[in-house]
């Protein structure tokens, strides 16, 4: 299996993957990453912050972006060099997050592409916006 290569790709291009953030998702994250914030994981802590309950790592909702590249557009055999991230509102458990991405420049003699990067709840409200800068496979 291998994803697309940069002359496979135009800018405009999109793909996107949707899923819903569960309990045992923060859980997991806060196990293997050692994240262990009240705000994600202490319900009694978490009422007492802004956010007035837990939500879900910032960056748990970034790797969903990194599911799209690395599945889908480029897909296979890409490599991520970089992101710039925005977190614009909280994900909370339950919520069903879009990762969505759009080729917005190639720079072929470097073999690098860039990529806006959006995640949406399931109101349509941006979670999550940025810029990811890509190799796409040989």
């Amino acid at each position: 299996m291998k994803g697309k290569t940069i002359s496979n790709l135009n800018i405009g291009d999109t793909a996107s993957f949707q899923k819903t953030i569960t309990e045992s998702d923060v859980y997991l994250y806060a196990g293997i990453t050692g994240d262990q914030n009240p705000a994600h994981i202490n319900q009694v802590e978490a009422e007492k912050s802004m956010f007035k309950g837990r939500i879900a790592h910032g960056m748990l909702t970034a790797g969903l972006i990194s599911a799209v590249l690395g599945m889908q557009l480029p897909g296979p055999g890409t490599i991520y060099l970089g992101q710039e991230l925005k977190f614009t509102a909280p994900v909370r458990f339950g919520d069903t997050i879009k990762a969505q991405v759009e080729v917005i420049e190639k720079k072929e003699e470097k073999n690098i592409i860039k990529l806006k990067t959006i995640c949406t709840n399931q109101k349509e409200k941006i979670v999550l916006e940025g810029i990811a800068t890509v190799m796409p496979p040989k």
